[in-house]
């Protein structure tokens, strides 16, 4: 993962540094307060073990002490039904491996929506740590007229109250203050009490919370009706159903259209840079090294950092207004139809970015037959890591012309490879439900949140830290593998008097050449094989291994002018069928781990792996046998 620090400044001496967390529902602009406290003073990484995102960054007090703040990932409950949740329960109890106890816990609250909050607040109340309530988005709490008794309610939860409006950084130095405050009150922490809660309890503490609502909130005078108006079509079953497509259309044709001019800005840096190596260095093996392995290997799938930019400019924009709930309420219907348990959505959806985190995710759902039908489809949504290999083949073989005077025809091919992950998924969910197990699906439930204008700010640091994130990606496993299959691509050399290129002569050729019979019914040549080999570790690695093969083989091949060199190999049956190959084909060896350290057992992770590439070869085999038959070939 990659990381931004920005040193602190220098703190006031006698003044031992504090670690506070941040905990709170999702859609509680929890983050945007982490934003507001911290600013470009905090770093990203993972936590030791899992995928789950850790957020830690510093502010300063008035008195000089340093925070150290934890943005714990958003939970309902203490009592953990997905891995974040996990994390941040353990995160509060001082169980995660390498972690201090925070020695305070910040709860961040909407303060238009205090009652699922005050459930949390109760269990965090029973850790025994000093305690501060922010109540986030006041100014909307204002305006719709809300009457919440602030020192009234901070007597029944025993901890004190600050009002912020984090996205204009309102209160912050207050909450700031507060915090020091409470630092050198230098109360005790209690003993933790916390425990996991039978059902009765779970009762109980919910009337608690419905007592303590009553007794200090008003309800609104105004209240919010845009949110009522805007739900009533947007969560429509038919209109609302439409409208998420045309979202998801218009997202895909703009991963082209927007893109295109920052993609060939990075493409014609990558061939000035490779022909200036290249005019250099002697002739030999360090220019070819350099020139071929490294600048055409990283470059040709850094070239894709302005999609993925784009596509994740999307789901963020989407997610700040409230709206990615109502995708998940509206897809519910469809994949309920397809067997699919309603929780099996956010999986899902998550699996658009990476399938490793969306396998996790299905932690949440209680059923295990629904749970493992989830985790064998989550690898068919179209993740992230495959972006740079549907751009690619779709810049090689699909022309760019509008269709209809309006959409671009790269889009609408693009948006039909997600299209086909979404459908298959649900086919195969069905079928497992229908012929391997059956049972009733259980109702999905979800807190729906009011819209809210996203952050431009939160926006852009999520954006910069995508793109940091790929990067430190490319840089610490693409390029590795590039070395390697530059390396089998170069030695051995060729003998004296050959007159085949090089690379036939190669380890990567021997490798090649011997698997290509097997994939020669679908199209595939040995360049595409060799390729497939360390496009296992990482989806996009095979990018860049096509990008180093061809540019080895080819020494007048330019770095950067992959998709040309392509058009001119292969044919556009062989284009569609790797296409086609890539939707369906388990290219990731860490997703099969995942799936055996979430099962418990590698035998479904085989299923998934030889389901899969089944499916792939005979999607492959289909698509390359009609392709061939209507002339491609």
């Amino acid at each position: 993962m990659s990381e931004a620090v920005l040193t602190a400044p220098p703190r006031a001496a006698g003044l031992a540094p504090a670690r506070i967390a941040l905990v709170g529902n999702p859609n509680s602009g929890k983050t945007a307060l982490f934003n507001a406290l911290t600013g470009a003073r905090q770093k990203v990484a993972n936590y030791a073990g899992v995928t789950v995102e850790r957020k830690e960054g510093h502010v300063e007090t008035a008195s000089g002490r340093r925070l150290s703040i934890l943005d714990l990932p958003g939970t309902y409950s203490l009592r953990a039904r997905s891995p974040d949740e996990a994390v941040t329960r353990d995160a509060v109890l001082g169980r995660l491996a390498g972690e201090e106890t925070p020695e305070v816990i910040v709860c961040v609250a909407d303060a238009t929506n205090l009652r699922l909050v005050l459930r949390l607040i109760l269990e965090l109340r029973e850790v025994g740590r000093p305690m501060v309530l922010v109540l986030n988005m006041y100014d909307i709490a204002q305006r719709q007229g809300l009457r919440i008794d602030l020192e009234g309610l901070a007597r029944e939860l025993g901890c004190p109250i600050v009002t912020t409006v984090a996205t204009r950084k309102r209160g912050i130095e207050e909450l700031v203050a507060k915090i020091d405050e409470v630092l050198q009150a230098a109360a005790p922490a209690l003993d933790n009490t916390w425990r996991e809660p039978a059902a009765a309890e779970i009762r109980s503490a919910h009337r608690e919370a419905q007592r303590i609502l009553k007794a200090y909130v008003r309800p609104p005078e105004r209240p919010d009706t845009f949110t009522a108006r805007a739900d009533a079509v947007l969560l429509h079953p038919i209109a609302g159903l439409a409208i998420l497509l045309t979202l998801l259309f218009v997202m895909f044709q703009a991963v082209f259209t927007w893109a295109g001019p920052a993609q060939d800005g990075i493409e014609a840096a990558f061939l000035w840079l490779g022909q200036l190596v290249a005019a250099v260095l002697p002739d030999g093996l360090l220019r070819s090294f350099i020139v071929d392995g490294l600048i055409s290997g990283v470059g040709s799938v850094l070239v894709f950092i302005p999609q993925i930019l784009v596509l994740f400019f999307f789901i963020l924009v989407l997610e700040d207004f409230g709206y990615m709930a109502r995708a998940a309420f509206l897809m519910d219907r469809i994949m309920g139809g397809a067997g699919l348990h309603g929780r099996a959505f956010i999986p899902l959806l998550s699996s658009f970015a990476c399938a490793i985190p969306g396998i996790m995710a299905t932690r949440t759902i209680d059923n295990k037959r629904d749970r493992l039908t989830t985790i064998l489809v989550a690898p068919l949504m179209t993740c992230s890591a495959r972006i740079p290999v549907y751009t690619l083949i779709i810049s090689a073989f699909i022309p760019q012309r509008t269709v209809g005077g309006m959409f671009a025809l790269q889009g609408l091919v693009m948006f039909g490879l997600y299209a086909a992950g979404i459908l298959s998924a649900l086919a195969i969910s069905f079928l497992a439900r229908k012929v391997f197990w059956r049972g009733a699906v259980e109702p999905f439930l979800m807190e729906l949140p009011t819209y809210k204008a996203p952050d431009p700010a939160n926006v852009l640091r999520n954006l910069w830290q995508r793109a940091m994130i790929f990067i430190s990606r490319a840089g610490r496993l693409i390029l590795p593998l590039m070395v390697l299959v530059w390396v089998l691509s170069t030695f051995p050399g060729p003998p004296p008097g050959a007159t085949q290129p090089a690379i036939d002569y190669s380890f990567a050729g021997m490798i090649g050449h011997a698997v290509q019979p097997l994939l020669a019914p679908i199209g595939f040549n040995w360049q595409m094989t060799v390729a497939l080999v360390p496009g296992f570790a990482a989806r996009e690695v095979a990018v860049a291994a096509l990008g180093t093969v061809y540019a080895v083989a080819d020494a007048d091949s330019a770095p950067g002018a992959l998709a040309t060199t392509l058009s001119n190999h292969w044919s556009m049956a062989t284009g569609l069928s790797f296409l086609a190959w890539y939707v369906f084909a388990p290219q990731c060896a860490a997703t099969l781990g995942v799936v055996k350290r979430e099962t418990n057992s590698w035998m479904w992770a085989a299923v998934m792996f030889f389901y899969m590439t089944a499916l792939a070869y005979l999607s492959s085999l289909l698509v390359y046998r009609v392709a061939v038959a209507m002339g491609a070939g």
